[in-house]
């Protein structure tokens, strides 16, 4: 992870998972690097914190896996979201966008 990178707030990891993979199927690797190109690098997930969060999200039924090829050939788990996942990602924006609306209007404050 570059060294201008924000560290991620406990709990951000899981619904920037769950947005990427609104999106469509992806494997792990495929997530962090979108997850990094959306914003310009700001933003990474190291590996470890990556897989457990793909782990934990899978658990709670709101993602999950199948065995596939990747572009390089190689045997990857692809990720997807499930019902219940795409409802929970619903109620975690509204929560996120309020959040991050109250951190701004503290911050913005003359």
């Amino acid at each position: 992870m570059p060294n201008d990178s924000v560290r991620l707030l406990q709990g951000s990891v899981d619904v920037l998972i769950l947005k990427t993979l609104s999106r469509g199927p992806l494997h792990g690797y495929g997530v962090s690097s979108w997850i990094r190109q959306q914003t310009a690098g700001v933003l990474g997930i190291e590996d470890a914190a990556l897989y457990q969060a793909l782990h934990r999200l899978e658990a709670r039924g709101w993602i999950e896996a199948e065995w596939g090829i990747s572009e390089n050939n190689r045997r990857a788990k692809y990720y997807q979201l499930t019902r219940t996942g795409r409802k929970h990602l619903r109620t975690e924006t509204v929560s996120w966008r309020r959040y991050t609306e109250a951190v701004a209007k503290v911050l913005d404050f003359a």
